[in-house]
């Protein structure tokens, strides 16, 4: 056996670098590249072991360890999984900068190789500058936190143990059912030290995409209850996506006469005008989405895990008799809300089940309502995304202008806050792939790092990153790496001095405003912040607009540039889009002094009461 002699690290990425998958019928580098910011748990190893290599597997440096690794998320998304990238940090505080991230992509299902530095497995100089020790076992160290939001998670105590547990990470991250992060804490003396390794592992190794087909058995009792339904209703999730059946879902769709609603992770599936797109569903739902889901006999959830936004808390399919089929390729999701499992890939779970209904169509009497529904819920979205002359505009009128602003092919990003909602209600999406938002974690900081990651994924596309203040002030250095990499981004700065959707539900929940926007925190003054100089000194071209016609021109501006733009604009804190939405399940006090608590509480045990556990 031939063998080569390599520091761990080194064979680390010279396996990485055989590792192909295959896209549009082309063999392509598994790892479009390395996110790291060094110090002395990775520079001497890894760094090292970087340089040479820096033509086939780039080395991108950002300024937050966090939002390194949102940029690799949001890669793997943009790239529906196919591809994924590699993040590394020192010791310590970077590493434990990444644990966010990590929860991120565990939320969202997506993968990204987590590569932290770790203390010595010799021990020799123990304790190391940034080691975090626990008094009763000395093998935990602050990598350990990267655990429970890891789908595989091993540290590197010795070269040889790569044999084992690369193939194991690269299932991982390649796998529809088990994707996830992949976290290997690299001790950093063993980064350094030497093994000879048989030459025969490092042989090209092409991952094909597994399509998951669906049991007999599930299919037969699937489709039996979808030949009975007079008021089917699919819900679509980022698995659609992912799996790439969106033209079969639009086909599937549009023969058998079933509305589809889109979740967070899902919108964009369809075009926004696709004649059987209810739009968003749940909380942050469409009115057209929400009431047929309330009537829905039979629900066809595809590819998504029914989390409490999409279902309403389990209170919004309201239907006595309804039945739930959870199609997905994750046998641990496909049992949610006593579901019928169908467990398959989405594209090969639509094909079968489209198969088997043969001319099956729902009735003509729903098929009508869904179109009336569909007019309805566009005239209620063109009247709050409208332009107007108010001193401080909605959220929804800003969507409009900048959607308005935008050619099809545009991509907008976002991650937490107010801003989500709207733009699940009301963004509209030509083209699929139009809307990438965050929000299995609703991870605030998220945004222009993901931009990044976007634009790195669909470098052809225009990709507006739309964030709010509060956000903007977590986590904005990575405007520097987006000038940096070239990696042109237009930003829309939305200003309402705070943390406005949190003040809305705080009031909803019968609390006066507190400790949310500026003006009702504790404070000796408010800050003046200048987000337009603040964008400024980061690279960015930027200015301040005072009216919706004025952030129309800025953005035609912004697309015209070549460098990231930063328009911003101040909006009011206290409006929300009313149509739509569905009730949230968010505990309001059960004792209080406050008659707006009371009453609160009243309101919430008799929308309590609706939700649907156990049938």
């Amino acid at each position: 056996m031939s063998t080569v002699r390599l520091t761990t690290a080194q064979a680390l990425l010279r396996y990485m670098i055989n590792q192909k998958v295959r896209v549009g019928g082309e063999a392509v580098p598994l790892f479009a590249g390395v996110w790291a910011i060094f110090g002395h748990g990775n520079v001497a190893g890894l760094g090292e072991a970087l340089y040479p290599l820096r033509e086939q597997l780039p080395t991108f440096r950002g300024h937050n360890e966090q939002a390194m690794a949102h940029a690799a998320i949001a890669y793997a998304k943009a790239s529906r999984r196919k591809r994924v990238m590699a993040v590394t940090s020192s010791i310590g505080p970077g590493a434990t900068n990444m644990v966010t991230a990590a929860a991120v992509a565990h939320v969202n299902r997506l993968p990204v190789l987590f590569l932290p530095g770790d203390v010595f497995a010799s021990r020799r100089p123990d304790p190391v500058l940034q080691q975090v020790e626990d008094f009763g076992d000395p093998t935990v160290t602050a990598n350990d936190c990267f655990r429970p939001v890891s789908r595989y998670w091993d540290r590197i105590t010795r070269p040889e143990q790569l044999l084992v547990t690369l193939p194991r990470a690269m299932a991982v991250l390649t796998d529809p059912a088990d994707c996830g992060p992949v976290t290997l804490a690299l001790c950093q003396d063993v980064q350094a030290e030497a093994y000879d390794f048989p030459e025969g592992f490092f042989r090209e190794k092409v991952w094909e995409q597994r399509r998951v087909r669906p049991d007999e058995g599930e299919l037969a009792r699937a489709a039996n209850i979808l030949r009975q339904a007079e008021k089917p209703l699919i819900v679509a999730g980022g698995g659609v996506l992912y799996s790439e059946a969106d033209g079969l879902l639009a086909d599937f769709a549009t023969r058998h006469g079933f509305p589809v609603a889109e979740t967070q992770a899902g919108k964009g599936v369809l075009p926004w005008d696709h004649r059987q797109n209810v739009g968003s569903i749940g909380v942050t739902g469409s009115s057209a989405a929400n009431a047929l889901s309330a009537e829905a006999d039979v629900i066809l959830a595809a590819g998504t895990r029914l989390q409490d936004f999409t279902s309403g808390s389990r209170a919004l399919f309201g239907n006595p008799g309804r039945r739930i089929i959870q199609l997905n390729v994750t046998v641990f999701d496909s049992h949610k809300h006593q579901a019928e499992p169908l467990v398959a890939d989405a594209r090969e779970g639509l094909a079968a089940l489209d198969a088997a209904l043969g001319d099956y169509e729902a009735s003509s009497d729903w098929r009508d309502r869904t179109s009336r529904q569909i007019g309805d819920w566009n005239q209620a979205a063109d009247a709050v995304l409208a332009a107007s002359d108010t001193a401080l505009p909605s959220d929804a009128q800003v969507i409009g202008a900048v959607n308005r602003s935008v050619d099809d092919n545009a991509v907008v990003v976002c991650a937490a806050g107010g801003l989500p909602g709207e733009l699940h209600k009301l963004w509209r999406t030509p083209q699929v792939g139009g809307y990438h938002l965050e929000y299995g974690y609703s991870c605030m900081g998220y945004e222009i790092a993901g931009g990044i990651g976007v634009k790195m994924a669909q470098p052809d596309r225009e990709v507006v990153v739309m964030v709010g203040d509060g956000s903007y002030l977590m986590l904005n250095a990575e405007i520097a790496t987006s000038i940096m990499l070239g990696q042109k981004l237009i930003l829309v700065i939305l200003d309402n001095r705070g943390f406005g959707c949190i003040t809305r539900l705080q009031t909803s929940c019968g609390r006066e405003p507190f400790n949310n926007l500026l003006k009702d925190a504790l404070h000796n003054e408010l800050p003046a912040i200048d987000f337009r100089k603040n964008a400024e000194s980061l690279g960015a071209t930027a200015e301040k607009v005072s009216s919706l016609a004025e952030l129309e021109a800025a953005m035609a501006r912004a697309r015209a540039s070549d460098r990231t733009y930063a328009i911003v604009i101040d909006t009011d804190p206290m409006i929300a889009t009313e149509a739509g939405g569905a009730w949230w399940d968010v505990a309001v006090a059960e004792v209080s002094e406050s008659e707006g608590v009371r009453a609160a509480r009243r309101t919430y045990e008799t929308e309590r009461a609706r939700q649907r556990l156990g049938d």
